[in-house]
């Protein structure tokens, strides 16, 4: 059984950033990893990828054949590689025995709550690979200081989560620069928890160009309120503490705290709901470790 992340998110929510950073905090508590490029149009990569989808196809090459944009190559690479799914399968298959697998995503967004390729991708790996994943769903924190696109995020985030129907965690990335886009309306917990947004459609109607759209505001905070699905977690990526945070939350929905024990279900359950407590927090000289890697990352 192996585990891993699926990270997605909208573009500049800081996917690529958060697979460098996750995999260095990964090694350093004594994991092995394995990050997955499966953009075809990230050209830049921070990090040293075990399988990179360039390597079967370029977004470049597919705009210049087909005459098609930036989007409309991306369906296309990602229907490619639903059509090979061989070719990812047999790169993967060598880093099962013991690799902790990251698959960094496009930030496209149609990909994940539209189109069928990526989930059908996911699925299919699953499935061979006896893979257990859950989806990283980044979205960044400063679109909480507008409640527009808050609302928006919130929309876009409850369609990923019944779409991909994956173990789903939701993040509100780059947490730390929150304060450079102004004060917030409410405090942080307000959109970490979103419990009632009857509170935001009165700030929206202040802004004279969504007063007018104040019965379909409502309408979609309704159906938001209505599904009770979403909710987020913080990350400062800089920050182990945060990181750490994360990992634990992250190991206990795809099950990889479970790794490993044979239990009783009443046993497994009192784990599942119980504190998490990393090796890294008893030993001091790993924690210096930490310390000195993340005020240079």
């Amino acid at each position: 059984m192996v585990f891993g992340q699926v990270v997605i998110g909208p573009p500049g929510s800081g996917k690529t950033t958060y697979c460098n950073g996750m995999s260095q905090f990964l090694k350093l508590i004594g994991r092995k990893v394995a990050i997955i490029n499966l953009d075809p149009a990230n050209d830049s990569l921070p990090y040293e990828c075990a399988v990179n989808i360039e390597d079967l196809i370029k977004l470049s090459d597919v705009m210049t054949e087909h005459s098609l944009g930036p989007n409309g190559g991306l369906v296309y690479c990602m229907d490619y590689l639903e059509k090979n799914i061989d070719w990812l399968q047999s790169k993967l298959e060598p880093l099962l025995k013991d690799h902790y697998l990251l698959f960094d995503f496009p930030g496209q967004v149609e990909l994940f709550f539209l189109h069928s390729n990526a989930k059908t991708v996911i699925m299919k790996l699953i499935k061979k690979l006896n893979l257990r994943l859950t989806a990283v769903h980044l979205v960044d924190a400063h679109l909480c200081s507008d409640p527009g696109k808050y609302v928006s995020a919130l929309l876009l985030t409850l369609s990923t989560m019944l779409h991909l129907e994956l173990p789903h965690i939701n993040v509100l990335s780059k947490i730390d620069l929150i304060e450079n886009y102004g004060k917030l309306a409410f405090n942080l917990d307000f959109y970490t928890d979103v419990e009632d947004l009857s509170y935001l459609q009165h700030h929206l109607d202040q802004d004279p160009r969504s007063a007018k759209y104040r019965k379909l505001t409502k309408e979609l905070c309704d159906v938001i309120e209505d599904f009770s699905l979403v909710n987020f977690t913080t990350l400062d990526i800089q920050d182990k503490e945060s990181v750490g945070n994360l990992v634990k939350l992250i190991d206990k929905t795809n099950g990889y705290i479970f790794s490993g024990i044979e239990a009783s279900a009443v046993e497994f359950s009192k784990i599942a709901v119980g504190p998490l407590d990393w090796d890294y927090y008893r030993y001091p000289c790993l924690l210096l470790i930490l310390d000195i890697i993340f005020a240079l990352f």
